[in-house]
């Protein structure tokens, strides 16, 4: 631990902090990734935001725990103290905005720090700067997969007529960018960019900023006569989308109602559902499979099916007592298992984190392509993994492997 807290970057970090709070032009602080055994085991993570008491400057602390949110007020002084007290020591992540920059530092298990800072010009990130740990930098542009000057941007609210970004929207261009950058990587890796009349599906597409998005990038930017077709339980936001759509004049753009769990599996080359509620999320998995997508997108959203059910073998009894560890491993084991399912239909498949966690908790992703040439032994080993994981967590049964045996 003494090695983390002497780390240049966490140091550089640090005295950025300071320079920001002593200016007046810092805007809030995060500190997430909580070091096991370093921070009480229900905090999960600490925001810290400038106030003024009294005409003075403070630091306004917020720790969130499992069930309870507790504030606490510092002095500058005594609020930078504590942020160096808590950084290294409780968590590995913070991310620090201000009005021109914002700046992230992540610590590894060794206590190396990797900082990367982004400046702001009207909310959007537009440079860079990455150091590992060493006084040497260098600058790189930033790629956007969008522009702000697309007219459904302006449409959904994201970006005004002039093409600038509305401040609130911040978050959601990140997202938009983030999920085309990854929605592209996947079409190259499955050879689809090339592929005339490339369909898309979007399951739970809610007011349908990505399903725009993902449109608008095939149409405009690769110039495919791509067909996306937005899929929204909720009658309102799917007359809301086809109205935009309409005044837009967008062609191979549609929204329509429906449900992922009966809908009738149609040809597709991507099934993207994100957010899709817990077994939804196996739905979707398996109608992308039965439609023949080479490639799955899935943003999982609770993971109640299989917590009931799981035992908690020795030496880990101790470890999943507590209940947001339970939580944590129902989730961890869930998307293990679709995504050990989905290699075992010849998919090459991915767990990551999708966005930072400052955005939403619901941050992880599992994409999965379909192989050139999948190989039989190697989908046989994962159905054998399935079994194995089953067995020693004393799984029962779960929703995609149910539907696939169906």
């Amino acid at each position: 631990m003494n090695d983390t807290l002497a780390d240049p970057a966490r140091e550089r970090f640090l005295q950025r902090l300071a320079a920001a709070a002593s200016q007046g032009g810092w805007q809030r602080l995060l500190l997430a990734k909580p070091v096991p055994q370093g921070a009480p085991p229900d905090l999960q993570r600490v925001l810290v935001r400038p106030l003024l008491l009294r005409g003075e400057p403070h630091f306004s602390f917020v720790y969130s725990h499992t069930t309870k949110d507790i504030t606490k007020n510092l002095p500058v002084a005594e609020g930078l103290a504590q942020v160096a007290a808590l950084l290294g020591a409780s968590f590995r992540n913070a991310h620090l905005h201000t009005a021109t920059e914002e700046v992230q530092l992540v610590l590894s298990k060794k206590g190396k720090g990797h900082l990367t800072a982004h400046a702001q010009v009207q909310g959007e990130a537009v440079a860079a700067l990455q150091t590992t740990g060493t006084a040497e930098a260098h600058d790189r542009a930033k790629q956007r997969w969008l522009t702000l000057d697309r007219p459904f941007l302006a449409a959904l609210g994201v970006a005004t007529a002039q093409g600038t970004l509305v401040p609130a929207m911040a978050r959601k261009w990140k997202q938009i960018n983030k999920f085309v950058e990854i929605f592209a990587h996947a079409l190259d890796s499955a050879g689809l960019t090339a592929k005339p009349g490339i369909e898309v599906v979007d399951f739970g597409a809610g007011r349908a900023y990505l399903t725009f998005a993902v449109h608008d990038w095939l149409r405009h930017s690769r110039g495919l006569e791509a067909k996306v077709t937005g899929v929204e339980l909720r009658a309102d936001l799917v007359a809301e989308g086809n109205a935009t759509i309409a005044r837009l004049g967008l062609q191979g753009l549609r929204l329509q109602q429906g449900d992922v769990r009966d809908w009738k599996a149609e040809p597709m080359d991507v099934m993207i559902a994100l957010h899709a509620c817990d077994t939804a999320t196996d739905h979707a998995i398996h109608l992308g499979l039965q439609a023949g997508a080479k490639v799955i997108l899935c943003s999982p959203c609770c993971h109640k099916q299989l917590r009931p059910q799981l035992l908690s073998p020795h030496p880990l009894r101790s470890v999943f007592q507590h209940g947001i560890h339970a939580e944590q491993q129902a989730e961890m084991l869930t998307d293990s298992l679709r995504a050990l399912l989905l290699e075992s239909r010849g998919y090459d498949t991915r767990v990551f984190e999708f966005v930072a966690l400052e955005h939403t908790r619901k941050n992880k992703m599992i994409l999965a392509v379909k192989r050139a040439q999948p190989q039989a032994a190697a989908m046989a080993a994962a159905l054998e993994q399935v079994q194995e994981v089953k067995r020693y967590f004393g799984v029962k049964e779960q929703a995609l492997e149910t539907l696939l045996a169906g």
